[in-house]
């Protein structure tokens, strides 16, 4: 099955400015928790540096991965801000970030006063429901396998650095953290990525993953 194109729902240079202005500027180290279920749903973050995963915790306390990784470029805690309440979600840094915080009321006067931003955040609320629709078809139709070599093709494309030993993974995952977004067991993911590399679609030491092969990778996808 060929790989779709990823969306990234990522601002323009002008749109960035308009939001540096507004805001300001936090620092989180690798780990630290950004916001969490039953937090305000009051301010609107963009994605300076490094990257965030968004997540729930089920019902024996396992974080369970929603929606995609958050990259640089990105606006975060959208939808909730802007519907209003209390968070429903954690939002963890995976790296160091780097972040423009931005209260409601403040984002809210932006969209107004520019409706072109009101625009593009309607558009980025669209990818990202039919990116939630795609994760919901995946889960029900697809074997772990195929969810695992999707996971690492799109982040490939998404955060991936061109090497002369493949496409190296920007972010480094621990095999629990891949488990929670692709919805089965660390020991299963283990597997997986030894057969992967076993079958030279990809190399990987420690948390570091390269994909050498994309195309014998998305083999799996079915």
């Amino acid at each position: 099955m060929p790989l779709q194109h990823v969306e990234i729902a990522a601002l323009n240079e002008v749109e960035k400015a308009i939001i540096r202005q507004a805001g300001f500027t936090v620092h989180y180290p690798k780990g630290h928790v950004i916001f969490a279920a039953g937090d305000p749903a009051d301010r609107v973050y963009l994605v300076e540096s490094g990257w965030v995963k968004i997540y729930r915790l089920n019902a024996d306390g396992r974080r369970v991965t929603v929606g995609s990784i958050r990259s640089p470029g990105e606006l975060m805690g959208l939808a909730e801000a802007l519907w209003g309440g209390e968070r429903t979600c954690f939002a963890g840094a995976i790296s160091n970030v780097s972040l423009v915080v931005l209260r409601k009321n403040k984002f809210e006067e932006l969209m107004g006063a520019h409706p072109f931003l009101a625009i593009k955040v309607a558009k980025l609320l669209g990818i990202r429901m039919r990116e939630a629709e795609q994760i919901i078809h995946e889960m029900v139709c697809w074997q772990a396998p195929g969810r695992l070599a999707l996971t690492l093709l799109k982040m490939g494309e998404r955060c991936g650095v061109e090497t002369k030993n493949g496409i190296k993974l920007g972010v480094q995952l621990t095999h629990e953290e891949l488990a929670n977004m692709v919805g089965t067991s660390r020991q299963t993911v283990t597997t997986l990525l030894n057969t992967f590399k076993q079958e030279k679609s990809i190399v990987y030491e420690g948390r570091t993953i390269s994909i050498v092969n994309p195309d014998k990778l998305a083999r799996w996808i079915m």
